[in-house]
C-alpha cells in the first residue's frame, strides 16, 4: 500500500451489518426487541437475586455477575448499533471507538473466565455438595469474581495499547457494526502482525483454559452423576448443569468460530452473523436460559410476584 493513501483518522464510519435500505426498519425492530429482553431480563435477574433469599447462594452469586457483565457488554454496542441503523450519519469518533472495543472485550474476556468459575462451582456442588457452602466461602466467591473482572481488563487493555500505536489507516470505513479489533487492524498500514498474533495467543490461550476447566470440571460431575443410586438425584443434577452447558456451547461456539479460524477473505459477512449471536443475542439468551430451566429461579419469582400482589 503506498503511503500517499495513508493517513491519520479522527473518526470511523461503522458501515453495518448491511446496506439494503429496505432491511432497516426491520432489523431495527428485531434488535430494538431483543435489546428490551436483554436488558429486562439480566436487571431483573440480578434484581431477584438480590431481594430472594432462597437465591443467595455462591452459583446465584456468579449468575448475577454474569448478569451485569452481559447487560454491560449489550450496553456498549446495541444502543449504537441501532442509532446507525436508522441513521445516515454511521460515524464514531477514534477515542470512541476505541473505548467501545475495549469495554466490549473487557465484558467479553470477564464472561470467559466467568463461566470457567461457574464450572467449577457446579463441579463442587455436585461433586462434594457436603463441604460446599464450605469450600465456596463468600471470600473465595469475590476472589474468584474479582479475578474474573482483572483477568478481563489486562487482556483487554494488552490489546487496546498495541492498537492505539497504529498512527496511519488506509481507510477510516470499518465493515462491522461495532468497533471489533480485527476489521480495525485490516485497515491499518503499518504492520499488524504483532497485534495479530496477540490476538491470537491471547484468545488461544483463555479458551483453551477455560475450556479445559469446564470439560475437567463436568467430567468429574458426569462421573459422579452415573454413580447415584436415585433416579431423582440424577435427574435434579443434570437439570442444574443443563442451564450453564447451554450458554458455554452457544457462548464459546460463537468466541472460537469467530476469532481462533485461518481468516478468510470472503468472511465478512459471516464473521458479522457470528459476532452478533454473542454480542447481541447471547446476553438475550443467558437470563431466559437460566430462568425457564431453573427451578429456583422460577419458584424464587413466584413467591416476590405473589408478597408483590398480596401487599
Amino acid at each position: 500500500m503506498g503511503k500517499e493513501n495513508c493517513t491519520t483518522v479522527t473518526e470511523f464510519i461503522l458501515l453495518g451489518l448491511t446496506d439494503a435500505p429496505e432491511l432497516r426498519v426491520f432489523l431495527f425492530m428485531v434488535f430494538l426487541m431483543i435489546y428490551g429482553v436483554t436488558v429486562w431480563g439480566n436487571l431483573g435477574m440480578i434484581a431477584l437475586i438480590h431481594v430472594s433469599s432462597r437465591l443467595h447462594t455462591p452459583m446465584y452469586f456468579f449468575l448475577s455477575h454474569l448478569s451485569f457483565v452481559d447487560f454491560c457488554y449489550s450496553m456498549t454496542i446495541v444502543p449504537k448499533m441501532l442509532l446507525h441503523i436508522l441513521n445516515e450519519d454511521k460515524a464514531i469518533s477514534f477515542l470512541g471507538c476505541n473505548v467501545q472495543f475495549y469495554l466490549f472485550c473487557t465484558c467479553v474476556v470477564t464472561e470467559v473466565f466467568l463461566l470457567a468459575v461457574m464450572a467449577y462451582d457446579r463441579f463442587v456442588a455436585i461433586c462434594n455438595p457436603l463441604l460446599y457452602m464450605v469450600t465456596m466461602s463468600r471470600n473465595l466467591c469475590v476472589e474468584l469474581v474479582s479475578g474474573c473482572y482483572l483477568g478481563g481488563t489486562m487482556c483487554s487493555l494488552i490489546h487496546l495499547c498495541l492498537a492505539l500505536k497504529i498512527q496511519f489507516y488506509r481507510s477510516n470505513m470499518i465493515d462491522h457494526f461495532f468497533c471489533d479489533l480485527p476489521p480495525l487492524l485490516s485497515l491499518a498500514c503499518s504492520d499488524v502482525s504483532m497485534n495479530e498474533l496477540l490476538l491470537y495467543i491471547v484468545t488461544s490461550f483463555n479458551e483453551i483454559t477455560t475450556i479445559v476447566i469446564i470439560l475437567t470440571s463436568y467430567l468429574f460431575i458426569l462421573i459422579t452423576i452415573l454413580r447415584m443410586r436415585s433416579t431423582e438425584g440424577r435427574r435434579k443434577a443434570f437439570s442444574t448443569c443443563a442451564s450453564h452447558l447451554t450458554a458455554i456451547i452457544v457462548f464459546h461456539g460463537t468466541i472460537l468460530f469467530t476469532y481462533c479460524r485461518p481468516s478468510s477473505g470472503n468472511s465478512t459477512n459471516t464473521d458479522k452473523v457470528a459476532t452478533v449471536f454473542y454480542t447481541v443475542v447471547n446476553p438475550m439468551l443467558n437470563p431466559l436460559i437460566y430462568s425457564l430451566r431453573n427451578k429456583d429461579v422460577k419458584e424464587a419469582l413466584r413467591k416476590v410476584v405473589r408478597s408483590k400482589i398480596s401487599s
